[in-house]
């Protein structure tokens, strides 16, 4: 574990200093693109962060191969040579479609290259654990479904790269959980597969935490496409490695009973779990696009976090509310294998529900404020209290207020109500 731990540690300390040293060189080069018209940051942003985290990863794991407490990882050079390779493959796209904006199926044609890739290097699902039984996969069924699992990743993590700080911390709690389910199944067992995760979680752990202080908001350096399409490309290998090679033995020990279904299920729920975020909202996306008759790549601006913000929270609070939300469901799933599982339900729905009350506490406020400002005096010539009325014509400037201009007109109302 110490040397999972230091290779987390070296990814964070190169990614800082080179994202450092990417953002002074863009900062002074104007290496950064014009803002578009669904970004929610008001300033140029350079967005070459994703290539400071690849160098983190790429370093890490080359420091890690002369360390003998992680040989089991390397026991099968190929895994990691394609890894590497895949993920120089979805960076070099990343940083191109940065600067030149590439077409979506030049995007999606190079993503399913590095897919490829990563399949052929040996990292691909060979089965399906379920209660009782492993689903062995055929050689084709196995490239297809690993190919399109890993795009799909990519792509559902790239979707939510649009609030400072939202793809790296959703990274971080999500492979965290991961790697504490990695290091239960593995105890006691000696396999590269787990090792391999784990060190594939340990050192993205790294890179996003090395990135995050030039990230949070307000964002000095956005990881771009290069950098949200590596988290997904190295969260999907981590979850494969696992949950694509466990074999029936392994998974009958560490779940125990028959009656155990949730813990049965968990290798093939907590991938999914751990990605409950960026998956909903991509599945959202491609849902509400298809309606609209547009191209599923297509961008704009109704995305979750979009969406959070436009209820009235906060940039930090959208992001912090999304961590929550990846936290509860991911942490919940977890407790199943510590817990009772009637507890570890109850655990689990109360997180889900605190998220719940916390996401949609803007909305109540905001009902609030406009009950308020209907029963205000009609005389009162005040367009911060009359935008809230939605009778008004100053309501209707199509901006939604945030919770503290919702604080400040309740406290106005309260006030003049006292006077």
């Amino acid at each position: 574990m110490i040397a999972f731990v230091a290779a987390a540690g070296i990814a964070a300390i190169v990614s800082f200093a080179l994202s450092m040293v990417i953002w002074k060189l863009s900062t002074r080069y104007r290496l950064y693109p014009k803002i578009r018209e669904r970004d929610v940051h008001t300033r140029p942003t350079p967005r070459l962060g994703g290539v400071a985290m690849f160098l983190g990863v790429v370093i890490a794991l080359g420091i890690g191969s002369f360390l003998p407490s992680l040989a089991l990882a390397y026991s099968q050079p190929m895994h990691v040579w394609g890894l590497i390779g895949a993920a120089l493959m979805i960076v070099l796209i990343g940083v191109a479609d940065d600067i030149w904006d590439l077409d979506w199926f030049t995007k999606l044609a190079g993503q399913m290259l590095a897919a490829a890739l990563l399949a052929w290097s040996g990292i691909q699902f060979l089965s399906f654990p379920l209660p009782g039984v492993v689903v062995n996969l055929a050689s084709w069924q196995s490239l297809v479904i690993t190919v399109i699992s890993i795009v799909l990743v990519m792509n559902a993590i790239n979707f939510i790269d649009g609030l400072d700080g939202l793809v790296a911390g959703v990274a971080i709690i999500a492979n965290g959980v991961f790697s504490v389910y990695v290091f239960m199944l593995s105890t006691g067992q000696q396999s590269d597969y787990f090792s391999l995760a784990q060190l594939i979680s340990a050192v993205l752990i790294g890179a996003c935490l090395g990135f995050l202080p030039l990230n949070w908001h307000p964002a000095r350096l956005f990881m771009g496409d290069a950098g949200s399409m590596l988290v997904g490309l190295m969260m999907a290998a981590s979850t494969i490695s696992v949950t694509g090679q466990v074999d029936a033995t392994s998974v009958e020990e560490t779940v125990g009973s028959a009656r155990q279904l949730v813990p049965a299920l968990i290798p093939l729920l907590l991938p999914f779990t751990i990605l409950i975020v960026p998956l909903l909202d991509f599945g959202l996306a491609i849902i509400r696009r298809l309606r609209a008759g547009k191209s599923p790549f297509s961008a704009d601006r109704k995305h979750l976090h979009h969406r959070l913000l436009d209820m009235g929270h906060s940039h930090l609070h959208a992001v912090l509310i999304l961590y929550g939300w990846t936290g509860a469901a991911s942490i919940g799933l977890l407790l199943f294998l510590f817990i009772d599982t009637w507890w570890a339900a109850l655990a689990t729905a109360l997180g889900l529900l605190a998220c719940t009350i916390v996401t949609l506490a803007p909305l109540s406020r905001r009902k609030a404020a406009e009950a308020a400002a209907q029963s205000a005096d009609p005389a009162l010539d005040d367009a911060d209290v009359a935008r809230f009325d939605p009778l008004d014509a100053a309501a209707t400037d199509g901006e939604a207020p945030s919770e503290d201009e919702v604080r400040e007109v309740l406290t106005r109302l309260h006030e003049r109500e006292d006077s």
